[in-house]
């Protein structure tokens, strides 16, 4: 137009409306940008929610921070985030203070061999992986003519080179899809990303059920390695040689370690930048599939529950949660010498384990029935009384 000039190659106007259906940079495939008729907008821009996956900058651990000593499966530092192992040496797990340098990311899951297990046999495996709901993936259109492509990125750093790899698991219609990656540097950080394809066929159940897992492989035996990678969606046997094609032995020697951060999985083609959350968010989605109670890394000082004596040889304690959980959870907790109170405002009484009597979505009830010497309907509280105890309620898978 003529209240436009060209200056160092851009341009400048003066004009009050662009009309235009597209933005894109020259080189661009498609456009950044679209606009339909009425106005409407959209395009591959970063939009907030995107990443399908929980706790990817490793911040939140409310169990704590270090495990030892693992040779069997479970969560043990860094919430989401399930450790799974099957006769595969032995290992300390731990939230690190140490990520990519001017990345954003503090925090980093590193897992560490202390045992090795230097020839697994046919079914060892060891593997990190993250469980989702079916109704938080409703948008990816699975299973219709409209399903999404999916990207996976994150940054990952070993001292043992070679070719690792990830599997992307529909749980609701035993489906799968496997790919590999290269470490090239040793005790380097790098960043990986990865597209899975649209699958067409079987769709996610629409509830808070388990419905898609994602798996970073550490090795295994024969028995899943030594296929090639499924880069496509396939309905076949999901924990066959095709779970961990090339993948090598993390395992095969002590001191291995293996380290991960800034993990999304967004709908889409494109690795768009982190979706960094406040501290406050990411805490809150976690704890909908465990709350740690007593003695985690969100739980310093003596935390306080109301509780009665139900009669004189038993505590009751009644404990809300912060926000509803996934499902009616399960009591996770220790037991010791004189690890838990019953304080009646006169007396108090010390115990060293606690059951669960009864839990919902928003509370739970504990109790004890051995120590307890109370005026019967007397109320009180009920803490933790040795820094190793521990109460907590889990819900994720």
């Amino acid at each position: 137009c003529d209240d436009c000039r060209d200056v160092s190659e851009s341009w400048e106007c003066s004009v009050s409306t662009i009309k235009t259906t597209n933005i894109q940079h020259a080189s661009a495939t498609n456009p950044a940008i679209v606009l339909d008729a009425s106005g409407g907008m959209s395009g591959s821009f970063p939009s907030p929610n995107r990443n399908l996956l929980y706790n990817g900058a490793m911040q939140v651990a409310q169990r704590g921070t270090t495990s030892s000593g693992n040779t069997t499966g479970g969560y043990f530092t860094a919430d989401r985030w399930k450790f799974n192992i099957s006769s595969f040496g032995t290992w300390t797990q731990t939230v690190e203070n140490d990520a990519p340098t001017g990345s954003g990311f503090r925090k980093s899951l590193k897992v560490l061999c202390t045992a090795a297990d230097a020839a697994p046999a046919g079914a060892d495996y060891g593997t990190i992986i993250q469980h989702l709901e079916g109704q938080d993936l409703q948008r990816i259109a699975k299973g219709t003519a409209s399903a999404q492509q999916l990207t996976l990125s994150f940054w990952v750093k070993s001292n043992l080179t070679g070719t690792y790899s990830v599997m992307f698991y529909d749980v609701d219609n035993a489906r799968f899809t496997s790919f590999t990656y290269s470490i090239s540097a040793s005790a380097t950080w790098e960043k990986k990303t990865i597209i899975v394809p649209a699958d067409t066929t079987g769709a996610f159940d629409n509830d808070n059920g388990d419905s898609f897992q994602l798996y970073f492989n550490l090795g295994s035996g024969s028995t899943y390695t030594g296929g090639s990678a499924q880069t496509t969606w396939s309905g076949g046997t999901a924990f066959g040689t095709q779970w961990m094609p090339s993948q090598v032995n993390l395992a095969a020697t002590t001191s291995n370690y293996w380290q991960v951060t800034g993990v999304q999985l967004e709908v889409g083609p494109v690795a768009t930048p982190f979706e960094f959350k406040s501290f406050g968010q990411e805490l809150t989605a976690c704890l909908r599939y465990l709350y740690m109670f007593q003695n985690s890394e969100m739980s310093t000082g003596s935390q306080r529950a109301f509780a009665f004596a139900s009669n004189t040889n038993m505590m009751r304690a009644v404990i809300p949660f912060p926000v509803r959980m996934r499902t009616e959870p399960t009591l996770v907790s220790n037991s010791g010498t004189n690890y838990f109170v019953f304080y009646d405002g006169v007396t108090q009484d010390y115990f060293n384990a606690l059951t669960i009597n009864a839990s919902g979505l928003l509370s739970a009830e504990v109790y004890s029935d051995s120590n307890v010497a109370a005026t019967q309907f007397r109320p009180g509280h009920f803490y933790t009384a040795n820094a190793s105890a521990y109460v907590g309620f889990n819900a994720d898978f």
